[in-house]
């Protein structure tokens, strides 16, 4: 049995044609007769031929077709994350018409043989929440001539960043909570490290906190409550929400009259952890959250939030990637978050 893979030579002379009309049926590039186009599809259906092969292609172009995408945390969180995931959606729409997919990269490898950001094929790279051991790699990165976009995060001197006004939102949500007249108030963070546990955050790991995301939220937070105490989550979800909230409003009091959260799952998990306790919400406890998503299951609550673009953050990268690809040096942007206030916060209960 042959096991050779048909070329376009081949399906060229099973289908009577030349090799460069075979060619431009499958690229679309020259316009040619139905009748001919029929032919040459007839002839590699026969044949078992499936189009040209993208390994050549990639040689052609000098170019792998495929951005890699670097998220700190687990990969799971990245697809149970719906800001997460509607950014990497407008970021793969933007990237298409230059041929590429995306290629989601952890950002330390656990596998033997795991592609990384220092090993992949990959013609550019997105971070996503740049941490202390992705700037790490820059460097190296760059050293391949790898281009680099930068979204929420610093990715140092001529790396293009895509920002969010994480510490200004996060401070107006805070101030929402003060001018309502609460002063026991936390702050309910996501990840300090990407490695870290569940826990409330001392003064020296908040100093240390690497993921930039989490440092620029608590820093607008602390601008309102210097003071106050912090808990970190183990990463933004509602399980992750729920396990801190419990921790928060379990033991004796006097517990929080409000909770300034992250990211809305983390807020609904901490909702969710009120209502177990026997506190109403906002009667007995103002939560408000980050990010403006729709939390399945959430009902009659809404949320007091920060409505962020998060499409917009997935464009602008993309858009980015295509410049650095074309040779072009394209500037940094800036994105805002709008505050929305829902039904979750309220005036701080009377004697508090």
């Amino acid at each position: 049995m042959n096991a050779r893979r048909p070329t376009i030579a081949d399906v060229a002379r099973e289908a009577g044609v030349s090799p460069s009309t075979a060619s431009v049926v499958f690229s679309g590039k020259t316009p040619v007769s139905d009748a001919t186009r029929e032919k040459v599809h007839d002839a590699a259906s026969r044949l078992g031929y499936l189009g040209p092969d993208p390994r050549a292609a990639s040689l052609r172009r000098g170019r792998s077709g495929i951005i890699g995408v670097v998220s700190g945390g687990r990969l799971g969180s990245v697809f149970g994350d719906p800001v997460m995931r509607t950014t990497m959606d407008a970021l793969a729409d933007a990237v298409a018409p230059l041929g590429a997919g995306l290629l989601l990269v952890r950002e330390g490898s656990v596998v033997a043989g795991e592609p990384t950001l220092l090993t992949a094929p990959i013609d550019a790279a997105v971070l996503i929440g740049c941490s202390g051991l992705l700037r790490e790699h820059l460097a190296s990165v760059r050293a391949r001539g790898i281009p680099v976009v930068v979204i929420e995060g610093d990715g140092g001197e001529g790396v293009p960043v895509v920002a969010l006004d994480n510490r200004a939102a996060h401070r107006r949500a805070a101030e929402h909570v003060r001018d309502l007249g609460h002063e026991r108030v936390v702050a309910v963070t996501m990840p300090t490290r990407w490695d870290s546990e569940s826990g409330w955050i001392s003064a020296d790991e908040e100093r240390s906190t690497s993921v930039d995301v989490t440092a620029d939220r608590l820093a607008g937070f602390r601008d309102v409550f210097p003071d106050a105490a912090a808990f970190a989550g183990v990463d933004s979800s509602i399980d992750a929400g729920v396990a801190v909230g419990r921790a928060i409003f379990g033991g004796a009091g006097p517990h929080p009259t409000a909770v300034v959260a992250q990211t809305d799952l983390l807020a609904a998990g901490v909702l969710r952890a009120a209502e177990e306790a026997g506190l109403r919400v906002p009667q007995d406890v103002s939560i408000t959250g980050f990010d403006g998503i729709v939390v399945d299951g959430l009902a009659p609550y809404e949320l007091t939030t920060l409505v962020q673009p998060a499409a917009a953050k997935g464009r602008a990268a993309g858009e980015a990637v295509a410049a650095l690809l074309a040779g072009e040096s394209p500037a940094s942007s800036s994105l805002t978050s709008m505050f929305r206030e829902g039904n979750t916060t309220g005036p701080a209960p009377a004697g508090s």
